[in-house]
């Protein structure tokens, strides 16, 4: 099945050791976008940030780095930061959907203000040379607010505008708004992206019917859920290998042992690895009691004794 699929970014989880476990064991994707760099007013950029988009660390892999702001001279900022690392591209979010962000206005936070992003993107275009994309939502409080966007962004030589079909407020509850996403197609001459509860095969299908002229699609939490499911996706079956636990157990630990070689002292460990596992678990027959065995686990040893225990009653 042809088309280029990517990663939407998710804060704490696709960082370059996620990246590289999964294009490894499963593939799939296309581009991976990173999580945001958000400088919070300083004009520096954190340790863990610099990991993160390092050459070195991302060398089989093509990843488009993306910021989170509300202010130009951070934008353009960190614009010449990720030149200076190779990167062509920025990608601006104003698509996450948290109180801590939103309120800020920033992410989702931003879309009813369409003034600002006009004099952000104006003031960007003006002294970089930087190819910008965006990552959106709707609005935050309401599916119309992108409506007084899209005009604003006519103006500039965008590379794409990829759109997660729900609005800020609803975080990732309820359904995607496919009627407001269609209707956003029909503003806007920049290419754009589909992104929003591509959770399986079958509804890839449905959503590939109803844009039939879209071959750009975003995963987000499901390819944490389901990392089978870009791979799956391209060759056009619902099927998983035959040897599905094998790979998973694989891919596993890597992302383990890569954490347990970045991370000091075995509750961070533990903790990072239970967020993971929290979205691994609803691959499983019995969501919630797989999750109670990780969660139950406070060593290494009981950890470990719940993954096997897990992955051998499959």
């Amino acid at each position: 099945m042809s088309c280029t699929l990517l990663s939407s970014p998710l804060q704490g989880f696709t960082d370059f050791r996620f990246r590289n476990a999964f294009h490894k064991y499963f593939g799939g994707i296309d581009t991976f976008y990173s999580p945001y760099i958000r400088l919070n007013g300083k004009f520096e950029i954190k340790a863990s940030y610099e990991r993160d988009l390092l050459v070195k660390n991302n060398d089989t892999l093509e990843v488009i780095p993306q910021i989170i702001t509300n202010d130009a001279d951070e934008f353009l900022f960190v614009a010449k930061y990720v030149q200076g690392l190779g990167y062509k591209e920025l990608n601006w979010n104003l698509g996450c959907p948290y109180p801590m962000v939103t309120k800020r206005c920033m992410g989702s936070g931003l879309i009813s203000d369409w003034e600002r992003i006009d004099g952000i993107l104006h003031k960007v275009h003006q002294e970089s040379d930087i190819l910008v994309s965006m990552k959106m939502r709707m609005g935050y409080e309401d599916s119309t607010e992108i409506l007084d966007v899209l005009p604003v962004l006519e103006k500039y030589p965008l590379k794409n505008i990829a759109i997660h079909a729900r609005i800020g407020k609803q975080l990732y509850k309820g359904g995607v708004d496919l009627d407001s996403f269609a209707r956003c197609l029909t503003h806007t001459r920049h290419k754009v992206y589909y992104n929003g509860d591509i959770t399986s095969v079958e509804q890839y299908r449905i959503l590939k019917g109803r844009f039939p002229a879209l071959d750009h699609w975003m995963i987000g939490r499901w390819l944490i859920a389901d990392p089978f499911l870009p791979q799956m996706i391209k060759n056009n079956t619902t099927e998983y290998p035959a040897n599905r636990m094998e790979i998973f157990a694989k891919f596993h630990d890597t992302l383990y042992n890569d954490y347990e070689s970045a991370l000091s002292g075995s509750s961070h460990v533990l903790v990072k690895m239970e967020s993971f596992w929290e979205y691994f678990a609803t691959s499983f027959p019995d969501p919630h009691k797989t999750f109670k065995k990780i969660k139950k686990a406070k060593s290494f040893a009981h950890y470990h004794d719940a993954v096997q225990e897990i992955l051998e009653g499959e």
